[in-house]
């Protein structure tokens, strides 16, 4: 097989989809690696790395895709690449299609097969969406402590406090895996942190192992109750593969303090703020209601080098069996595989895709 690495071209994204190291093993395994130049350069991945593990380069981003049987991508395609995929790609990548009509119904014209990185699906797990919730969830309280500054927008607030003056107020809306990584920020930075979450077996464990961190049941009127002291608000909800739901109305916010700081972590499955619009890491805040919002929709870019190399020890061995193996041989080995199956033969294979835009729903038989 012939697996193409094009660079991304999304604003401000810099990770790449393959490491030299796993394009080595895929040679060593009999197939062919093509790279878009400059493909990981930005995070110190030179050509010339590619090409001592026995990549070939290219100068033309549009040739990855001719020549390549699958294309293996970290963000979805932008509309200037819609056209350069065809029936008999293999695509690989994040997808979000719940959040993009316009994205789901080009790839639909395609034929081309489409596996969300979001979906894969083990025992429950998400494993290869967690390495860049762990990321987002991180970062979501830097940048957030960022933009409360007063220069920034913000209220002035130091989110650990100092002696004789008490800490910010930091609440996450769920306790999944960017929640718990944004609460465990949190409260090593010092800050009074509260997780909402509605399992209550997940909140046992978050009581256990997060003793310092507040747990407390979410429902509307648990964040009426809490929203007007918050500083620090951050948005960590996920339903797989579906559109997040909208948890904070514009008039939940208005009870906020000015100054008060929203991360949207879910904004690239839409947001679970009804004011939350994607922006951009050279744009990366607006303010509504008084409420400064931070929407990037690829967070974990802004660290690409170390969100590189997490989503590819993640990522390589789905990558392996679908060049080693036919699709339905690599989801008999790899069962995870179907639930990432988004797109096929023109249909739609999720089902929370299908919903969310209200098109047909054909299960994947492999």
């Amino acid at each position: 097989m012939i697996i193409g690495i094009p660079k991304e071209i999304k604003t401000q994204e810099h990770r790449v989809a393959l490491l030299p190291s796993a394009a080595y093993q895929l040679i060593k395994h009999g197939h062919k690696v093509v790279v878009e130049t400059q493909a990981g350069a930005d995070i110190g991945f030179c050509d010339q790395n590619y090409r001592d593990a026995g990549a070939e380069i290219v100068q033309e981003h549009a040739e990855v895709f001719e020549r390549a049987n699958m294309i293996v991508k970290v963000k979805e395609p932008l509309p200037s690449e819609y056209s350069l995929l065809r029936k008999d790609h293999t695509l690989f990548t994040y997808l979000h299609l719940a959040a993009n009509r316009s994205l789901t119904e080009a790839l639909m014209k395609t034929g081309a097969t489409c596996i969300a990185y979001e979906t894969v699906t083990v025992n429950r797990r998400l494993p290869l969406l967690e390495p860049m919730s762990e990321i987002a969830g991180r970062m979501s309280v830097l940048v957030g402590g960022y933009f409360l500054a007063k220069h920034n927008g913000g209220k002035g607030v130091l989110l650990g406090g100092v002696p004789g003056v008490l800490p910010g107020k930091v609440v996450v809306i769920g306790g999944g895996t960017s929640g718990v990584n944004a609460a465990r920020m949190g409260t090593g930075l010092g800050a009074d942190v509260t997780i909402l979450e509605v399992d209550l077996e997940r909140m046992r464990f978050l009581d256990i192992t997060m003793n310092t961190a507040h747990t407390l049941y979410s429902n509307e009127s648990s964040l009426i109750d809490l929203l007007p002291g918050v500083d620090l608000l951050i948005g960590a909800v996920l339903v797989p593969g579906a559109r997040a739901p909208k948890l904070i109305t514009r008039e939940m916010l208005r009870i906020m303090k000015p100054g008060s700081v929203a991360v949207d972590i879910a904004i690239d499955q839409g947001g679970c703020l009804e004011t939350s619009r994607p922006t951009t890491h050279d744009n990366p805040t607006f303010v509504e209601e008084g409420v400064v919002h931070y929407c990037v929709a690829n967070m974990p870019g802004a660290y690409a080098r170390t969100a590189t190399q997490a989503l590819a020890n993640a990522t390589f061995r789905y990558i392996e069996a679908l060049a080693d193996f036919s699709l339905p041989e690599a989801v008999r080995r790899m069962p995870g595989l179907a639930e990432g199956v988004s797109i096929f033969d023109g249909g739609v294979t999720c089902k929370a895709v299908a919903e969310a835009h209200s098109l047909d729903y054909t299960p994947f038989v492999p």
